[in-house]
Parts: structure tokens; sequence; C-alpha cells
């Protein structure tokens, strides 16, 4: 029966990832390794084509779903688990799990997205369809729920009450977890450090600014340019190596060994981002020590205490706490240890039998 594991069996559970990007393979990758008492069936699709990936996927995997039914689904939010259901009438009992590495409801648009309906009525379904839901941070949740009540207020007629309150009353708080990082024998404290994709969302060109501003102003700096990057060189990358030079001691993206090692040295790691839902680049290199400087917004009043936040969106602020931090020395290590993988596995094994296990 749907939801039952038999006695003396371990619980089978399909892991469902629609888009295999960094971060998605890196939790996945990690809960199979943590949670060996789950007999689990990973399914999972490129990373890449994101507005055919997040509507398409009960397509791509109509013939690919194995014959026997799980005792649970544990779907990502990429994934159009109603529809899924919808195509699979043997999976309709069986208990889901839907997890929230992200929400479309809160993602900055650039100029090409500015219709952006269809990957949000994916979420908002998956969401109506799973037992429960699970994000990685109180932002994700709360900007979900906000943004569905917002999309549901815009709609002309025929919306039933209470599917915000329906949708709440299931969630649940689930991190991704991180390996800490371990600090180097010596620290540059002037060595400023940049690790997240150069994109829109994570707006490199503020990070630019403050940058060229400071060294204008001849403050003593280094820079480690790292994070995912395009083919075509961002503007704001093309404009720190233009000015900026003789300064950059590192740009690009390195073995995993050698970019550790640079998180273990750098005194400063900075975020400009208009989005972020959990921050992993920003808790590694806190756990390595560098010490966070980050907006104060989104997912970040979850996780560091004022001292190392700045109000959103204004370069005055940043450049003047750089400054000090440059020029006056560093804040004490922020504690980020409630984010780390030995933390976090023994929720994710309670939350995954609960679910497993719960009879049918």
């Amino acid at each position: 029966m749907s939801g039952r594991v038999v006695s003396g069996r371990r619980p089978r559970v399909w892991l469902l990832s629609a888009y295999r990007a960094e971060s998605h393979a890196a939790w996945a990758d990690w809960l199979l390794a943590s949670q060996p008492q789950v007999d689990w069936q990973r399914l999972e699709l490129p990373g890449r084509h994101f507005a055919w990936r997040i509507r398409g996927n009960p397509l791509s995997w109509l013939d690919a779903l194995p014959a026997e039914p799980p005792d649970l689904l544990l779907a990502t939010s990429m994934v159009d688990l109603a529809t899924l259901k919808g195509l699979h009438p043997r999976l309709a009992g069986v208990p889901a799990l839907y997890y929230f590495h992200e929400n479309q409801f809160a993602y900055p648009l650039s100029d090409r997205q500015s219709h952006w309906l269809e990957p949000r009525m994916v979420q908002l379904y998956g969401g109506l369809a799973a037992d429960r839901l699970l994000f990685n941070s109180a932002f994700n949740r709360d900007s979900y729920l906000q943004g569905v009540a917002t999309l549901l207020a815009q709609m002309p007629d025929a919306v039933p009450a209470g599917i915000v309150e329906r949708l709440a009353q299931k969630t649940a708080l689930c991190p991704v977890p991180i390996e800490p990082v371990p600090g180097a024998a010596e620290r540059d404290p002037q060595l400023v450090l940049w690790n997240h994709r150069w994109e829109h969302d994570k707006a490199p060109e503020q990070f630019a600014e403050a940058m060229i501003a400071l060294a204008a102003e001849d403050v003593p700096f280094r820079l480690a340019l790292l994070g995912k990057r395009p083919r075509r060189v961002p503007p704001a990358l093309a404009r720190l190596r233009q000015a900026l030079p003789e300064r950059i001691v590192a740009d690009g993206r390195l073995p995993h060994a050698e970019y550790r090692a640079l998180l273990g040295r750098a005194g400063i790691a900075v975020s400009t981002a208009r989005h972020e839902f959990q921050g992993l680049a920003m808790l590694e290199a806190a756990s390595a020590g560098a010490r966070p400087l980050v907006p104060d917004a989104l997912c970040y009043p979850e996780q560091y205490a004022p001292a190392y936040r700045y109000p959103a969106d204004d370069l005055p602020a940043l450049v003047a706490r750089l400054r000090d931090w440059l020029a006056g020395g560093l804040p004490s290590v922020a504690d980020v240890s409630p984010w780390y993988a030995d933390r976090l596995a023994p929720l994710w094994g309670r939350v995954l039998g609960d679910r497993a296990i719960r009879p049918g």
C-alpha cells in the first residue's frame, strides 16, 4: 500500500531532480550519501534549457519511470509534480515531498523574462500535489507563499479561498548542508573574494563599482574573482580586469582543492545579490573564516548578525563597510556551524523517515 514500508526492508524513495545544475547536483549527491537507510532511485535531467525543463519534465520522463512505485517521492520544485502524478496513476497515492531549492516567485527577472507565469504555476500546482513542502530557508518559504498570494490576487475569478493557508500548513525548513572549509595557516585580511555566478541576479556590477571606488581611494586590497561565468565575458568582470589588473590574484574557476584553499586564505567574502535563497557560496567562505559582507535582505538575516550586513543596494554603505574592514581590521569570524553537514544529516533523516514509513 502506498506510503507503507514492509518490515525488514529499506524504504524505496525516488529522488526526482528535473534540473541537475551544480547546487542541485551537490545537494542530491550529499543526500544519497548521507542517508544510506533509504533505497534510492535517482532520476535527473540535465541543468540546461530552463523553460523547457521546468515545463517538459513529465514528458521527458513519460516512459522512464520504474514500473514499481516507491514508498515516497522526493521531487525538487523544478519538477511538475501535479502533471507527473496525473500521467502515472500508480503514483497518485504515493506520498510526496516537494523540495524548494528556489522558487520562481522571488526570482528577479531579466529583460528576456518579463512574462514568467508558467514556471510559477508549476510550483503552485506542485505544492498543492505534495504532502509536505521543504524549503532551504525561511526567506524561500515566505517569498513563495507571498508570491502565490500575489499571483492569485491578480486572477479575475474562480480562485478558491485558503490556498496559501493550505500550502503554509505543509511547510518545513530543511537547508542544504555545506562541508566546512578549513582556514589557511596564514590569512590575507586584505584578500577580497567574489565566488558567485556572474549573472544579473547576483548584481556583480555593484561589486565592481565598489572595488573600483576603493582603488581610487588607494585602499589596499587584492581580488579573487571566482564563480561560474558565461562564455561571453560579463561587463562587470571586464571592468575589473581593465581597471584593476594588478590587484587580481585569481580569476576563473579553480579545481576544487585550489578553490577551497583560496577560501581559507581570504579575509572578506562579498555578496551583492538580489536573489539568494540560501547562499551556499557565502556559507562555505564563512566556514573557512572569510568575513561575510552581505545585503541586509533575502536569506542573509537568518544567517549573519547585523555586523556582517549592509543596506541592500546601497553602494556607498558597501564601500564604507569594506573601507573600514580593509583599513581598520576585520570583525570576528561568523559562526555558520548550524549549516554543517553533520548537523543537518539527522534532520533530513527524520523528514524522510516521517514520510517514508507513514501508514498508507
